[in-house]
């Protein structure tokens, strides 16, 4: 599997070219955050002072914030209240650059699931929503959203959250008219009966779904495929991928094969929505026109990183792309995700820059100085056209790509984040590192972002420069034989 690593990483860059159509349960997914500093007089129940509140796309919604997130093209088919909530989910969605197609019902609730946070722990989730099948003409105009847009998409998700979308024949009907027109559809299931998705080319239940719908045991890998087989079998799915919690994945296609796939997560901050992310980053793999056990093995990847997040999150293919490489380099949007979380853990954010170009041991030094600092350590890489115009037209001697490699290879490093200006400095104001590192031949005063990192709290580093090291004067006496 790991010989393919670099290819999948390339084929990253081509999901802008799929077309991805969901139709499924959307939701509201609506986080209060705050602090709890005592317990109300009233009941033995502690007080949420509130900081404030953010509303996301939830359900079959996150599911296409991810597809847009990995860059493909995005299309909901849904039902909504004749509410606010409804409303808020239409702005939502074309703020994603997403199309919606929302069947409105004055009968319907649109499903908001309310969560209260202080600090890393939920204290409560509040729900509101209608689980009841749609009205005849709402169902009707469902149905006919999906005939007249499948000749546009290459894909079909059915993100089934058991909200009413996928009820009354409507999860039948949808398969029927991608299978008639020659498009594959990826199926997230809900409850127990199964052959409502008859003929889907893929199914994702997790392993508690999985024991629910065979009522046959699921505790090890020999019992998990001899479920999905069944299912396979039973229901003429293409294949049968399980989601097993922080034991990875299992992939038992029609076929025979299967495939394990490791848990990928390094570190696990909230499971939420990771089941919206595996399902949109197989969608795109496969419309882009992988293998289905490279697009199990992508989907595996994105889940490892997704669940590193909190709240209902999403992946970039810029992340996706990194993660496979196995680099600490990210995008300027994903970094500051990334240490957004290192941050609410309470770890120490320090930040160097620099050219990085013949890495030397005065390099190595000033970042090990860095490092000790903090407890995590960005380094602002020059990209190659602002070294060229720093150092002259014969410079970098290494591409960014070949110094960003470098940079992580060493211990010191946790995170490259490549900048395309003269100086850092947009790049401090959307780090805030709270610990600002450069060589002792500069002063304080002369520190690019130091008035900006001590205005929020932050310190300025002056490290100490080993003697004798140079990159100009390297690359000199390299010339000069």
């Amino acid at each position: 599997m790991g010989q393919r690593i670099p290819h999948l990483a390339a084929q990253v860059a081509l999901f802008h070219k799929t077309r991805i159509l969901c139709i499924g349960d959307v939701m509201l997914d609506d986080f209060v955050y705050g602090k709890v500093e005592r317990v109300s007089p009233e009941a033995p129940i502690p007080v949420l002072r509130i900081e404030r509140e953010t509303q996301v796309l939830g359900g079959a919604g996150n599911v296409v914030r991810n597809l847009r997130s990995l860059g493909a093209h995005a299309a909901l088919v849904s039902l909504v209240g004749n509410d606010g909530p409804g409303c808020e989910i239409a702005r939502l969605l074309r703020e994603e650059g997403v199309a919606p197609h929302l069947s409105i019902g004055d009968d319907r609730v649109t499903t908001v699931k309310r969560r209260y946070v202080a600090g890393n722990q939920q204290l409560l989730r509040a729900d509101r929503e209608s689980i009841h099948s749609p009205a005849s003409g709402q169902r009707d105009e469902l149905l006919r959203n999906v005939e007249r847009l499948l000749p546009e998409f290459d894909l079909v998700i059915l993100s089934d959250y058991a909200k009413g979308v996928a009820g009354d024949g409507i999860a039948e009907a949808v398969i029927l008219a991608a299978r008639a027109a020659a498009k594959p559809v990826i199926v997230d299931p809900k409850g127990t009966d199964y052959s409502r998705y008859r003929g889907a080319s893929l199914l994702k239940p997790n392993r508690g779904e999985l024991a629910k719908a065979t009522r046959m045991p699921v505790e090890t890998e020999a019992e998990i495929t001899t479920a999905a087989a069944a299912l396979i079998a039973q229901h003429d799915f293409g294949a049968v991928l399980v989601s097993l919690s922080e034991d990875g994945m299992i992939l038992v296609e029609a076929s025979g094969n299967i495939r394990i796939l490791p848990v990928a997560a390094r570190e696990v901050f909230d499971v939420s929505g990771a089941g919206d992310t595996v399902i949109a980053t197989l969608a795109t793999a496969i419309a882009a026109g992988l293998s289905l056990a490279d697009a199990a093995y992508l989907a595996n990847t994105a889940a490892g990183i997704v669940v590193a997040k909190q709240g209902t999150a999403i992946v970039h293919g810029g992340e996706l792309a990194d993660a496979l490489q196995g680099g600490k380099s990210l995008g300027l949007t994903a970094a500051t995700e990334q240490i957004e979380r290192w941050r609410h853990r309470g770890l120490r954010i320090g930040f160097t820059n620099g050219c990085f170009d013949l890495l030397h041991p005065g390099h190595v030094s000033l970042l090990a100085q860095a490092r000790a600092a903090c407890d995590r350590l960005v380094v602002g890489l020059n990209s190659d056209d602002s070294v060229k115009r720093l150092k002259g037209p014969e410079r970098p001697v290494q591409t960014e790509r070949a110094r960003a490699a470098v940079l992580e290879a060493l211990a010191s490093v946790d995170l490259v984040v490549i900048f395309d200006e003269d100086t850092p400095l947009r790049l401090i104001e959307a780090i805030r590192p709270d610990v600002l590192v450069k060589g002792a031949d500069y002063r304080i005063d002369q520190v690019v972002g130091g008035e900006f990192v001590q205005s929020h709290g932050g310190t300025i580093l002056l490290a100490d420069l080993s003697a004798g090291h140079s990159t100009t004067a390297t690359i000199a006496r390299i010339g000069g034989r």
